[in-house]
């Protein structure tokens, strides 16, 4: 992948990061996950944070995670198909 001098160091750190805790998911699905964050960090920044909440709550975090993408379908299903 090549970076151009305008690219975010955010963006830098964050396609990084994402490669290296989801080194077994193929590149083609990573950079489509990393583009739907790019297009809308508040959206994957409130979902971190109800999943933190209910963690923290006692619920397993599977659950929790489940739960509240479950609840963001409709938004997640947006940027999937504007990826």
């Amino acid at each position: 992948m090549c970076y151009t001098p305008c690219m975010s160091f955010q963006g830098f750190l964050l396609r990084q990061y994402a490669k290296f805790k989801m080194k077994d998911v193929p590149e083609a699905q990573r950079d489509q996950m990393l583009a739907m964050v790019e297009k809308n960090p508040d959206l994957f920044k409130k979902i971190g944070a109800e999943i933190e909440k209910r963690t923290k709550g006692g619920e397993p975090q599977m659950k929790a995670t489940m739960e509240v993408m479950k609840k963001y379908r409709e938004e997640l299903a947006s940027l999937m198909r504007d990826s």
